[in-house]
């Protein structure tokens, strides 16, 4: 039975911080100059009137080292509030990605009954390519992504993880 205090697991970290210059690549700099990866990064403006934006970071770590990483993001000086939603109670994720397919005959028609069973949506289609869009938890996306490859994936674009609590509370 493996050591829970080395298992390595992956954390969704929300942040809510002043909308400022420079608070990005300090935040960025906090995981490089520590050699922590990041696997999803998300930032956008959540409160027009407050300046507020929220980050939302995918990264990966022992218990201890998401410890860290929650401790340092909270003594940045514009940092409000620092949230794990993998450890704080239930939450929503999701992502969004973009899937460009090429294909004609057989494989057109099972691209279609994929994106049918994943509900992602043809965004565009031509006579012989398509791009689907689809939405779902990280999970989700990587397994439709999976299924197009054989089929002609010829270009991806993901989001990145978007995540929120559950519950009436806010960040």
């Amino acid at each position: 039975m493996a050591d829970q205090s080395s298992t390595i697991n992956d954390h969704t970290i929300a942040v809510l911080e002043d909308n400022e210059a420079g608070v990005l690549a300090r935040v960025i700099g906090l995981f490089s100059g520590r050699g922590y990866n990041i696997e999803s990064l998300t930032v956008a403006e959540v409160d027009e009137a407050q300046h507020l934006s929220r980050i939302t970071i995918v990264t990966s770590g022992t218990p201890m080292v998401i410890e860290q990483i929650k401790a340092q993001l909270g003594r940045l000086i514009p940092v409000h509030k620092v949230s794990d939603l993998t450890l704080d109670g239930p939450s929503v994720e999701r992502e969004l990605a973009l899937v460009k397919v090429r294909c004609t005959g057989e494989p057109r028609v099972e691209a279609l009954r994929i994106a049918d069973i994943f509900r992602a949506n043809a965004v565009d289609s031509a006579n012989d390519s398509f791009v689907f869009e689809v939405v779902g938890r990280p999970d989700k996306i990587t397994a439709f992504i999976d299924l197009m490859r054989p089929l002609g994936l010829v270009d991806l674009s993901r989001t990145g993880v978007v995540g929120i609590a559950r519950g009436p509370e806010s960040l």
